[in-house]
């Protein structure tokens, strides 16, 4: 009986264990098919992280590059390029800071976009809706959308004055916006034609403030900093606070191609929404066609103006200006994004980044727009 009563205790347990055993198989054979039938899993159809006839063309150009520059290309979810060259003092990297300038004006528009899918402002209210002392100075139409277009018909520094990466004279952006309002004068109607300066930008960020109450830095970590991980990036001046929102963003490669990587994925980063869809394809749309440019700098000869960036004649690719070495732009076309990053800013050379990019293109030859 004592044997028999062994028995009968030992079999359910024996039973029960074998019956674990093969549950847990079983669970980790359909976890292994899940993972290798996923898209993730798939071999990519991308560029290789290493691309020879990229890499070559980069090091014969590294001296009229900058010799110190980084590269980032992203297609398909993730970094399909990658190429760190450093001579001068081996400490450049995708994580070194640098300054972003007009590329800046991007990063602008994005937040902006971001307070619109939320409903807290439209791209269509009037500036004075927030900041009150346009209307006293009869600067009462100028919209927000005017201010991301270089269309506010506010007087500018005249072309020559323009000097990239100065610091602003301002303490902060409310110092700056007032005194474009009360002591700078309307030249032409908003809406009516295009020049290009630092104003519409600086404004635009201001009215973010007046309707987060908070700095604009704040702002852009908020809605984009942080969503896109982009740890190295600051608008903020030396003050703690932003006193240039159009051309004082400091940032990373590695931090702007995910910046890119968002907006390619029509504002989707790691599967979260960063913008809606309908945003991003607000930034990539020609705004006012019809309007004279009456200025635009030598580096947007023949684009047209999107939304914080420029576009060419058919919409592709989406970029932004070339004026200091830092280069990003998307490629709809081939469906990727890619960054030239150099360590020192300096005179673009636009043969020499045409050839960069046509490299690029041709990594990704064959692969149309998804």
């Amino acid at each position: 009986m004592m044997i028999q009563k062994a028995n009968h205790f030992q079999f359910p347990e024996n039973l029960s264990y074998k019956f674990n055993f093969t549950c847990r198989a079983f669970s980790v054979f359909c976890l292994s098919l899940l993972i290798w039938l996923s898209p993730l899993a798939q071999p990519s159809k991308s560029v290789p992280s290493t691309s020879p006839e990229m890499d070559a063309f980069l090091t014969s150009n590294q001296k009229l590059l900058g010799t110190d520059f980084v590269v980032f290309a992203y297609k398909d979810g993730k970094i399909a390029y990658k190429k760190e060259v450093e001579k001068e003092l081996g400490d450049f990297n995708g994580k070194s800071q640098v300054p972003a300038g007009v590329a800046s004006q991007w990063l602008v528009a994005a937040t902006v976009l971001a307070y619109v899918d939320e409903g807290k402002i439209s791209l269509d209210d009037k500036v004075s809706k927030y900041i009150p002392i346009f209307a006293k100075y009869m600067k009462t139409y100028i919209t927000i959308r005017n201010c991301l277009t270089f269309t506010t018909g506010i007087k500018a520094d005249p072309p020559g004055a323009l000097k990239l990466l100065q610091k602003s004279k301002y303490p902060d952006l409310e110092t700056e916006v007032d005194a474009f309002a009360s002591k700078r004068e309307i030249q032409t109607n908003p809406g009516t034609e295009i020049y290009y300066s630092q104003i519409g930008p600086d404004i635009a960020a201001r009215v973010l403030e007046v309707v987060t109450k908070k700095t604009f830095d704040r702002c852009v970590a908020d809605k984009i900093i942080r969503p896109c991980k982009m740890r190295g990036t600051s608008f903020t001046n030396d003050n703690g606070v932003t006193s240039d929102a159009a051309e004082g963003a400091i940032t990373t490669g590695s931090d702007f191609i995910n910046f890119l990587g968002m907006l390619l994925n029509k504002g989707t980063f790691e599967g979260k929404i960063v913008l809606s869809e309908k945003s991003v394809a607000e930034m990539e749309t020609q705004q006012f066609p019809n309007l004279p440019m009456e200025y635009v700098p030598k580096e947007a000869a023949g684009l047209r103006t999107g939304l914080g960036c420029w576009l060419d004649k058919t919409g592709d690719p989406v970029t932004s200006l070339n004026m200091t070495g830092f280069w990003p732009y998307i490629d709809r076309g081939r469906n990727y994004a890619a960054v030239l990053v150099p360590r020192k800013t300096d005179e673009p050379k636009k043969e020499l980044y045409l050839q960069f990019k046509e490299r690029m293109d041709g990594a990704f030859a064959g692969q149309s727009k998804q």
